[in-house]
C-alpha cells in the first residue's frame, strides 16, 4: 500500500519548469503586440494574416491580402451536428446520431499467450508484457496495404501510445513500498511493461463491429525494449552506459504522449515527461540533467531495486567511467522513436537529429518529392520551446526512409511581436550559432552535444518562452501550421505569442511559412483560439466563446482531410472538480467559417487525447486516458468503462454514426 509519505513517487508525470534562461516569453511578445496595436494598429496585418484578432480586440481584423493566394482556403459547411452538453456524467457523451463503443481497454491480450485481464489488477509482468498497455495516447491507423499506398479502411494495423501510469491501480493493493523504496521485483517490471506502444491489428466486419485479430504483427514496445540510437549523437560519450559502452543502443521507450507518422508509412512515438523516471544523489548535476529537470528522487523509485534492469534508472556517479554505471542513461531519453508496424522484428530507433526535450508530437508538413522533409514537434513544458526539423536529403516516394530523419539541420522558433517569427539554427557549423554561444559563454564540442542539450541551446540563440506547447496539426488545404499551447500557471508576464499572465486556460497558435516548401527562415503567426469561459475567451473571428464550444487546456488537435480541426482538452484539478467547463472534452473546430463546437465529453477524472480515422472517414478512434484519476486501490473515483465496482481503465472509443455513412 502507498503512505502518505510515499506518494511523491506516483505523480501523473508533469515536470517541473527548468527553463531559467532570459529570453522572452510568448506572453511577453503578445503583451508588446497588444499594446503596439492600440496605440495605432501598426502591428495588425501582419498578426491578423488569417482574420483572427489578438486579446482586447473584439472586431475581428480583416485578413491580409499577402500570401493568400498562395493558400486559398476552402470553404467549408458548417459543422453538421448538434453539440453536446457540459457534463460531469461517468459516460462518454456523443451528439445524438452517433455511437461511441469501448473498444482495446488496459490488459486487452494482444500477443503470446494472451492471457485475460483480471479484475483485480493480479495480472504478472508477464501478462502485462503481452497486453495493452496503461493511459492510452496518441495514435495512428495504418491500412494493411498503407505500404502499397493503399487506402483500406475495413483493416488495419492500430498502433498507440500509453504515457504512464497509475501505480494503485496497476496492483490489486497498490505498489508494495518501504521506508520510500520499492520491495516487489515483479511490481516494478510490470509498471515498466505497461509504458510504451502497442501494435494491433483490427478488423471491421459487415455490421461495422470492430475486433482485435490474434496476428502475428501485434506487439508491446515497452520501457525495456531494445532500441537503436542514430543521428549525430550516435556513439557520443554523452551515451555510453554499462548497458551500452559504445553509446549506439538503449532499453525502452518511457512517458509516450503524442506521436507522429512518417510518409514512409512507419509510426513516431515521443518521449515527453521521462526526466521524472530518473534519479541523480550527485551534489552537483551536469547541464544535460540539470536543464532537463532530473532530481535526487524519481517518480516511482524503480532505481531502488536491485539489478541491473532497474539500477539504470539511478543516474549518480558510482565508478570512474561513464561505462561502468548508469550516469548517462537519462541521456538516452527525450528523443523520438521511429517503429516500423508492420514488422514486428524491426528494432525501434531513436533519432537523435531531432533534438533531445519532452517531446509531445512530431507533425509533418506536405511532402513533395524532391523537396526536404519538413516536421515540427513542441517541448511540453512551462516556458519551452517549439522546434523544426529540416532534412538534409530529398524526399524520394518508394525509396526514402528513417535516415532523412537523421541528417539535418534542427531550429527552434523565436515569435516576435509584429506577427513574424524567425527559424533559428541550432547547428555547429552555423557561424550565427557560434557567435550566441560566445555570447553566452556556452560550448559545445560538437553536433552531438548540441542535440542531447537541446534545451541550453535553444536558450542561447534566444527562442520565446512558450505555454507547454503541445500537439501540433498542419491544414491540409492551407498549409498553415497549428499548435496548442495548453496552460501556464507560473507565467508572470504576458507577450504576444502567449497573451495572458497566469494562462490558466491556454490557447492556440497558427502560423504560415514565407517558403513555399516550409524549408525557410521565416514564418508570419496569429493566435487561433483563447480558450476560458464566455467573459475570458475568443474564437478566431474575435467572439467569446458560448455554452457550445467553451474549452479550457486544449492538448490535442489534428485535422481531418476536409480540413476540419479536433481539439482535445487536458484539465486537471480544479477545473475538472468545479467551474463551467465539466469533464475533458473534444471539440470541432472550422477555420472557414471559425465556428466551433463541442463533440464529446469524456468521463470523470479522464483526459481526451488520441485520435485517428480510417481513411474512408466513417470510424473515428479517440482514446480516454486515466479515467478516475486520483484513485487508490481501494477506492475509485470512476467505473468507466466496465461499470459500478469495477476499477477504471484506458481505453480507446470508436465512434461511428448511426446510419453508417461519414463521420461528416
Amino acid at each position: 500500500m502507498i503512505t502518505e509519505k510515499n506518494e511523491i513517487l506516483f505523480g501523473n508525470g508533469d515536470e517541473l519548469p527548468s527553463n531559467h534562461s532570459t529570453n522572452p516569453h510568448i506572453q511577453d511578445v503578445i503583451s508588446s503586440s497588444r499594446r503596439q496595436i492600440l496605440a495605432g494598429g501598426a502591428a495588425m496585418g501582419a498578426l491578423a494574416f488569417l482574420g483572427a484578432s489578438l486579446p482586447g480586440i473584439v472586431q475581428a481584423a480583416e485578413p491580409a491580402a499577402k500570401g493568400l493566394k498562395d493558400f486559398p482556403l476552402k470553404r467549408r459547411s458548417r459543422l453538421p451536428f448538434v453539440p453536446v452538453d457540459v457534463t460531469r456524467a461517468d459516460t462518454i457523451t456523443v451528439p445524438r446520431g452517433y455511437t461511441a463503443s469501448t473498444f482495446i481497454p488496459w490488459g486487452t491480450p494482444i500477443t503470446g499467450r494472451y492471457p485475460a485481464y483480471l479484475e483485480d489488477a493480479s495480472n504478472s509482468a508477464d501478462d502485462q508484457e503481452q497486453q495493452v498497455g496503461m493511459h492510452h495516447d496518441g495514435m495512428h491507423f495504418f491500412p494493411m496495404n498503407a505500404k502499397l499506398g493503399g487506402q483500406q479502411s475495413d483493416h488495419g494495423l492500430l498502433v498507440l501510445n500509453h504515457e504512464y501510469i497509475d501505480a494503485p491501480l496497476l496492483h490489486p493493493n497498490g505498489p508494495s513500498v518501504s521506508d520510500g523504496k520499492r520491495v516487489n521485483v515483479d511490481e516494478v517490471r510490470k509498471e515498466i511493461n505497461a509504458h510504451g506502444v502497442s501494435v494491433v491489428e483490427i478488423r471491421r466486419g459487415l455490421r461495422g463491429e470492430w475486433s482485435v485479430l490474434p496476428s502475428a504483427r501485434n506487439r508491446r514496445i515497452t520501457g525495456a525494449t531494445p532500441m537503436r540510437i542514430e543521428g549525430p549523437a550516435r556513439g557520443h560519450a554523452l551515451l555510453m552506459t554499462r548497458y551500452s559502452p559504445s553509446g549506439t543502443s538503449a532499453r525502452g521507450t518511457l512517458n509516450n504522449c503524442s506521436n507522429g507518422y512518417t510518409p514512409w508509412g512507419t509510426y513516431l512515438t515521443c518521449e515527453e515527461n521521462w526526466a521524472g523516471y530518473f534519479a541523480s544523489k550527485d551534489g552537483e548535476l551536469p547541464r544535460e540533467l540539470s536543464r532537463y529537470g532530473v532530481r535526487d528522487t524519481s517518480r516511482y523509485g524503480w532505481e531502488t531495486i536491485a539489478g541491473d534492469e532497474f539500477e539504470r534508472f539511478n543516474a549518480t556517479r558510482i565508478a570512474d567511467d561513464a561505462r561502468a554505471d548508469y550516469r548517462n542513461e537519462p541521456n538516452a531519453f527525450g528523443w523520438i522513436v521511429e517503429i516500423d508496424p508492420f514488422d514486428p522484428n524491426a528494432t525501434p530507433v531513436k533519432h537523435t537529429a531531432l533534438g533531445r526535450f519532452a517531446h509531445e508530437g512530431l507533425v509533418f508538413a506536405p511532402v513533395k518529392p524532391g523537396r526536404p522533409v519538413v516536421c515540427y514537434s513542441g517541448d511540453d513544458s512551462q516556458n519551452e520551446y517549439i522546434y523544426k526539423y529540416v532534412s538534409r536529403d530529398k524526399y524520394r516516394p518508394q525509396r526514402s526512409d528513417g535516415r532523412l530523419l537523421d541528417d539535418g539541420t534542427l531550429y527552434v522558433a523565436r515569435f516576435n511581436p509584429n506577427g513574424s517569427g524567425d527559424w533559428l539554427a541550432l547547428d555547429h557549423a552555423d557561424p550565427a550559432f557560434q557567435q550566441a554561444c560566445t555570447a553566452a559563454g556556452v560550448q559545445f564540442a560538437d553536433q552531438g552535444e548540441i542535440l542531447i542539450n537541446t534545451r541550453l541551446a535553444a536558450d542561447v540563440v534566444g527562442a520565446t518562452k512558450m505555454d507547454r506547447p503541445e500537439w501540433g496539426a498542419i491544414h491540409p488545404d492551407t498549409g498553415e501550421v497549428y499548435f496548442t499551447l495548453t496552460n501556464n500557471s507560473n507565467r508572470e508576464t504576458a507577450d504576444a505569442p502567449n497573451p495572458r499572465a497566469p494562462n490558466a486556460f491556454g490557447h492556440i497558435i497558427r502560423w504560415r511559412e514565407a517558403s513555399r516548401d516550409f524549408a525557410g527562415p521565416r514564418f508570419e503567426w496569429d493566435i487561433y483560439l483563447l480558450a476560458g469561459p464566455q467573459d475570458n475567451s475568443r474564437d478566431s473571428k474575435g467572439r467569446a466563446l458560448n455554452d457550445s464550444n467553451i474549452m479550457a487546456s486544449p492538448d490535442g488537435l489534428w485535422f481531418d482531410v476536409e480540413g476540419r480541426l479536433w481539439i482535445q482538452t487536458d484539465m486537471s484539478g480544479s477545473q475538472l472538480s468545479s467551474g463551467p467547463f465539466g469533464n475533458n472534452q473534444m471539440l470541432v473546430s472550422d477555420p472557414g467559417s471559425g465556428e466551433t463546437k463541442r463533440f464529446l465529453v469524456g468521463p470523470l477524472g479522464a483526459e481526451v487525447t488520441g485520435i485517428t480515422a480510417t481513411p474512408d472517414f466513417r470510424t473515428l478512434f479517440v482514446n480516454i486516458q486515466h479515467p478516475g484519476e486520483g484513485s487508490s486501490s481501494t477506492n475509485f473515483t470512476s467505473s468507466w468503462p466496465d461499470g459500478p465496482g469495477r476499477r477504471p481503465r484506458s481505453a480507446t472509443v470508436i465512434i461511428t454514426r448511426e446510419d453508417g455513412k461519414r463521420l461528416m
